[in-house]
């Protein structure tokens, strides 16, 4: 069911977006000759009888469109015709274009909301977990994958934040393996919680020598990337043969509570995103473009992973949508919003001629961009 899945969320990303175009247009009273998933020839078409709107599925997976009565700039319009897109008030064609943007802006707060209610919240302090259990560790056959370590030999222990329940107070301090490797190999007992119930877990945790031993280990490469196996002097660890994950809480907070952080949901990651893109320009991080591949990709190891990471990312990249088809670039919606935004100030239609061209470029420039990032995503893939 994963890869299909994931072929479902990015289809809604694209349906949503374009379903904003398309039900404004028809509200402003403009005709929609055809509503398209993908680019290029339909393979699978379906004509409405009560709009005369072709609905298709097109075989490349590049977005979709809405293709409006008089929409291209090069087509031959009547002048006539109040059903034709240019023959439309420009504050019309502006809530036409601005609605995709909007509407998955929208998404992300309705399924922000519905996540909240049904879900919870994730809270600001993280317990340590255990996500996998090595053999040939002693915590093989103790531990089970879904403990939560909440002591050391009786001390508590997170991995981030401060907990309180009112009368206790906890607050992260040394790591996990800084704990297990202050005991010299020694016992070592953990509390964990397992099913909702205490349990002491008594540990006797392996010696890892330096780099040659390590080369000898099952799963060593993991267990270096998790749990810092040796320091950069070679000086020996302790590991019990646990990956330790960091797990939050989840928070109940109310219809209310919920409302209110749903609205900030894409407030907050718009300026998140804004901030990497500065980052990026700023050249302090590095670009990792990708396409639709790399999307299936990420969605089909969300989903993979749980139904609650598939809806988080999918919320997150409809805000991601949203945004980058607000950017002022040709061929985006943000580029037919400036020329609209003129139009409007100015009480004149830009050069049909210009804004043809200036279209046609960023498309061109848009589809290369495309091409590229998608053999990127094969060739990493593959």
């Amino acid at each position: 069911m994963y890869p299909l899945l994931a072929i479902l969320s990015l289809g809604f990303l694209i349906v949503v977006h374009e379903g904003g175009h398309y039900f404004v247009a028809r509200w402003c009273g403009m005709r929609i000759e055809r509503f398209s998933i993908g680019f290029g020839p339909g393979i699978f078409k379906r004509k409405s009888k009560k709009t005369g709107t072709v609905f298709q599925i097109a075989p490349i997976p590049f977005g979709g469109f809405v293709e409006i009565r008089g929409m291209n700039i090069a087509e031959d319009v009547d002048p006539d015709d109040r059903a034709a897109y240019p023959n439309r008030p420009a504050w019309q064609r502006f809530l036409t274009i601005f609605a995709g943007p909007a509407t998955n802006y929208l998404s992300a707060i309705v399924l922000a909301f519905a996540l909240y209610t049904c879900h919870g919240v994730e809270s600001s302090w993280r317990w340590y977990g255990v996500a996998d259990v090595q053999q040939n560790y002693d915590a093989y056959g103790k531990l089970e994958v879904g403990d939560r370590v909440l002591e050391v030999d009786h001390a508590p222990i997170m991995a981030e934040g401060t907990w309180s329940d009112g009368t206790h107070t906890i607050t992260a301090g040394k790591t996990l393996t800084e704990r297990v490797s202050a005991k010299q190999g020694a016992p070592v007992t953990l509390t964990v919680l397992r099913d909702g119930k205490k349990l002491d877990v008594t540990i006797t945790p392996t010696r890892i020598a330096g780099p040659e031993q390590e080369l000898s280990i099952v799963f060593a490469a993991q267990l270096r990337a998790c749990c810092n196996l040796v320091t950069k002097h070679g000086e020996p660890r302790y590991l019990m043969g646990i990956v330790p994950s960091e797990t939050p809480d989840v928070l109940d907070i109310g219809v209310i509570a919920s409302a209110k952080g749903a609205l900030e949901y894409p407030v907050v990651q718009t300026k998140l995103i804004a901030s990497g893109l500065y980052q990026i320009i700023a050249g302090k991080e590095q670009a990792d473009p990708g396409g639709p591949v790399r999307i299936y990709s990420e969605f089909k190891k969300a989903w993979e992973l749980g139904f609650i990471n598939g809806i988080k990312l999918v919320m997150m990249l409809s805000v991601y949508l949203g945004l980058f088809n607000l950017f002022p670039l040709p061929a985006l919606d943000g580029g037919r919003l400036v020329f609209l935004g003129y139009e409007l100030v100015t009480r004149r239609r830009a050069n049909p001629k210009i804004e043809a061209m200036v279209h046609m470029g960023g498309i061109m420039v848009l589809g290369v961009v495309m091409i590229l990032v998608t053999l990127r995503d094969l060739h990493v893939l593959w």
